[in-house]
């Protein structure tokens, strides 16, 4: 059999014979990861401290929110070493298949978790795999599609990077449908598992295609010798400026994983006749890809290029704006629901819409764009930083959300449990703690670091490990709660308005002279807290008293549909054999008001303020955007 081209035919003016088998790899291959992806973050809450025999604590939203990202982050770093292992050394056949296995053996232990060992570290293992595989592999599939065509056929480079995109988007809509479906009602081993199979489906579907590519071969020396050229540095250091700019749109978009899930927790998720699970809504993006890419190629782009020259660099810089609009838009939702109301769904479906627009006027064109203003032996290295440029991004809202975390001292008082109990009770107590007699319950000293001075913090190891506080000025903070829970009693359970809420618990002190606070956080869940004895809102000294409201489980008729999935969900069943409580009681029809104390944590930034935030950050980024757009100059370089 004859060996593969190693450069496009130079008569060919129709679609290569490979791209077939691209396309095929890349919708497999993106149903895996955005299956996996898509569920991680409601996962990491509420999943993963249920996997091993003895429970751990519950992740909060601002730590999962940290770890999706870096994950993103790891994700998108590694793109830069998979283009230099491509261009110098191993070309990108090879590398994208070698590193397709390592992805595959990524999926394989996140479908293990909880089997053997300590779920936390196969999580981190599957993580750190999928992020090297995934990661490695990009900036060489992504190159790889461009090697395929020359001067004869440039003309379907467009076409195909579309067509490229929707595959991605395809694959994504159908396991976003899947996954939180499985795992609501199948759990983790199979809405982890189930990508991974289809990960293998798409490395052996890219293996079959393998003598209908062209195969550039590794530049090796040539590779180091173009980069670091005064031409390979100045194209690099100009479109590095354009990849910051690019950074900043991926820290809003990569949040539909994270925040925009759990802003759907609390919307009304009704639409269409069907209740949508949190993490099925993303798939309105793929969905709207699909028909935004047509949309945009074959009618607005030729209509508004009638009226207005529509380059490359105007195109993002539209799509920056629009960005900012969708994140101004989820801004007000989220103002909404702090206001105790619960919008439709429709609100942030709408915001889909912007933020799908935006998607394909910034990641579609600046892909394109990037792989044209590269050097010919640099193709997979410089769509390794465009791809960093998104790894950039989700690090800094991982920071950002590293930084607004608050720490607890409830946290530090289970470390000391958990350690205790893998140690047989034989380890010492730190300095500042003080076991009761039966081992199950344990003091603290608080802010001023002397046990027995009235600001203790007492927690206590209950069945499966689960901690429980009794904190100081709890009698207030329950008199305050008492009001709050009274007044939605007399009001048809609704939960007071802040401004109401305030009156409510006005005048009463904690043992430290600071008035209460009153927080509403959604239509359900409430707060009352004090500064603590510290004196200063936002630290680890903060306490107080969280309340949830629960309706009463409705009457529901069965529809073909419930015969797809067992009665009860993988979470009531999973609890039910650790022998804890599942929650509402099966046909409960009375309100259930239920109370948590808590010693710190929570955020510095939360509710609207979070997402208002981030939506100046993207305003400013336009802006700042337009004398780079206006002052750029480059030129188109192909394989020849």
């Amino acid at each position: 059999m004859s060996k593969p081209r190693t450069s496009p035919d130079p008569n060919l003016d129709r679609m290569p014979s490979g791209i077939p088998y691209i396309i095929g790899n890349e919708a497999a291959e993106r149903f895996s990861f955005y299956g996996m992806k898509t569920i991680l973050a409601v996962f990491m809450t509420k999943y993963l401290w249920l996997m091993n025999d003895t429970p751990g604590q519950a992740m909060t939203e601002a730590a999962a929110t940290e770890k999706v990202h870096l994950f993103n982050s790891a994700v998108y770093l590694t793109p830069i070493i998979g283009g230099i292992v491509a261009d110098a050394f191993f070309g990108k056949y090879r590398t994208i298949i070698w590193l397709s296995v390592v992805y595959c053996f990524g999926h394989a232990a996140l479908a293990l978790m909880g089997i053997q060992g300590d779920a936390v570290m196969w999580l981190l293992a599957g993580l750190v795999l999928i992020s090297i595989g995934s990661g490695g592999i990009k900036s060489c599939v992504s190159a790889h599609v461009g090697d395929q065509f020359g001067a004869s056929n440039q003309n379907l480079i467009t076409r195909v990077f579309n067509y490229f995109y929707w595959s991605i988007n395809l694959g994504a809509f159908l396991s976003t449908l899947l996954t939180p479906w499985l795992l609501k009602w199948y759990g983790p081993h199979l809405a982890f598992g189930i990508p991974g199979v289809l990960m293998a489906l798409a490395t052996l579907v890219f293996w079959l295609g393998r003598r209908k590519f062209i195969h550039v071969p590794p530049a090796r020396s040539r590779f180091l010798k173009e980069t670091f050229s005064k031409e390979g540095l100045r194209t690099v250091g100009k479109l590095f400026i354009l990849f910051l700019f690019v950074a900043m749109f991926w820290s809003l978009f990569d949040q539909t994983a994270s925040r925009w899930i759990f802003q759907a927790q609390e919307m009304d998720r009704t639409f269409l006749g069907v209740e949508w699970l949190e993490s099925q809504i993303q798939a309105v993006n793929p969905v709207l890809i699909l028909t935004f890419i047509p949309l945009f190629t074959f009618i607005l782009y030729p209509r508004l290029g009638r009226v207005v020259k529509l380059t490359p660099l105007r195109k993002i810089g539209a799509g920056l704006f629009l960005m900012a609009g969708a994140f101004a838009l989820s801004s007000t939702i989220q103002g909404w629901i702090d206001a105790g109301q619960r919008p439709s769904i429709g609100w942030q479906i709408l915001a889909y819409g912007l933020l799908t627009a935006a998607e394909v006027l910034v990641s579609i064109v600046a892909l394109e764009f990037s792989y044209t203003q590269a050097p010919r032996t640099m193709k997979s290295l410089v769509l390794g930083l465009f791809l960093f440029a998104v790894s950039l991004g989700n690090l800094f809202t991982a920071a950002v959300n590293r930084y607004i975390q608050v720490g607890s001292p409830s946290t530090e008082i289970m470390t000391v449990f958990e350690e205790r109990a893998k140690s047989g009770n034989s380890i010492s107590l730190p300095e500042g703690f003080k076991m009761g007699v039966d081992n199950d319950h344990m003091t603290y000293a608080g802010y001023d670091q002397k046990i027995g001075s009235g600001d203790d913090i007492h927690g206590v190891n209950k069945t499966s490990s689960i901690l429980v506080k009794k904190i100081p000025g709890q009698v207030q903070l329950g008199e305050a709660l008492n009001r709050v829970e009274q007044w939605s009693r007399e009001n048809d359970h609704q939960l007071p308005r802040p401004d109401e809420g305030k009156n409510l618990v006005k005048g009463l002190l904690d043992p430290w002279g600071n008035p209460l606070r009153y927080f509403l956080e959604g239509s359900r869940n409430c707060r009352v807290s004090s500064d603590g004895p510290d004196g200063i809102t936002k630290t680890r000294w903060d306490i107080g008293i969280n309340l949830a409201v629960t309706a009463p489980e409705k009457e529901k008729v069965k529809t073909w549909h419930d015969a797809l999935h067992p009665e009860e969900s993988w979470l009531d069943r999973r609890k039910a054999e650790l022998g804890m409580e599942v929650g509402q009681t099966k046909g409960d029809r009375e309100f259930s008001y239920d109370r948590t104390v808590f010693a710190g944590g929570g955020e510095r930034l939360e509710g609207a303020s979070y997402y208002w935030f981030f939506t100046a950050l993207m305003f400013l980024t336009a802006i700042i955007f337009i004398p780079y757009a206006r002052f750029y100059r480059g030129e188109t370089i192909l394989q020849e």
